[in-house]
């Protein structure tokens, strides 16, 4: 009889001193096995060098914003800009800036997390008929471009030809609905996904009316 009480005691106290050290240890006892993986990774957006970022020989240092960890963060380009900055000067500065939005970020840039969602295919023009001198025509509906393609262009645009001193764009597509101002606040670097939210860009003083075409 004393033999059979006893190896239960032993077994429980050997249970209980399991628990113990798993307590003491601070781990959870689960139920299962889990399998956590690799620790997340995680992107610094801070690129060291633009390495493979071809720059002209004689150029202006610009900013331009692409996509990393979910937000729009700024990069350093040098470029070749008209050195007028009248407003026949615009269309081709905003040329300019388009063309390093669409092109693929630098391998060090990549390894920091940057990307671009301007599409390729995405040009801009000059206004037309009626259209404000600082509005951007786009060959895409700006409500039809990818969310976060619309915000890298407001911001951009926006911080090298701001529009009555602010960070904004006047933009608008190749139909004759009026171009619309978008500005480029703190919280659509933040969210750039707010471009889904079809109040962002408001419409321009008697944009009720359409435009006149070339």
């Amino acid at each position: 009889m004393r033999r059979a009480l006893t190896r239960p005691a032993r077994r429980a106290g050997a249970v209980l001193a399991l628990l113990l050290t798993v307590a003491g240890c601070g781990i959870r006892g689960t139920s299962v096995p889990v399998d956590a993986g690799g620790a997340p990774s995680r992107v610094s957006c801070k690129a060291q060098e633009a390495a493979g970022v071809p720059e002209v020989p004689v150029g202006v240092p610009v900013r331009i914003y692409l996509v990393c960890s979910s937000g729009l963060v700024p990069v350093e380009r040098t470029v070749s800009l008209p050195k007028g900055g009248t407003a026949e000067d615009r269309p081709e500065m905003a040329r300019t800036l388009l063309n390093e939005l669409r092109q693929q970020p630098a391998p060090g840039e990549v390894e920091a997390g940057f990307e671009t969602a301007v599409p390729e295919d995405l040009t801009v023009s000059g206004p037309r008929g009626d259209d404000p001198e600082d509005a951007l025509r786009l060959n895409i509906r700006p409500e039809d471009l990818p969310s976060f393609a619309l915000a890298q262009l407001v911001c951009t645009y926006g911080t090298r030809m701001p529009v009555d001193g602010k960070r904004a764009a006047v933009l608008g597509g190749p139909d004759d609905a009026a171009p619309r101002h978008y500005d480029c606040s703190d919280a659509v670097l933040r969210h750039p996904d707010i471009a889904r939210n079809a109040a962002w860009g408001s419409p321009l003083p008697d944009a009720g009316r359409t435009t006149g075409k070339d």
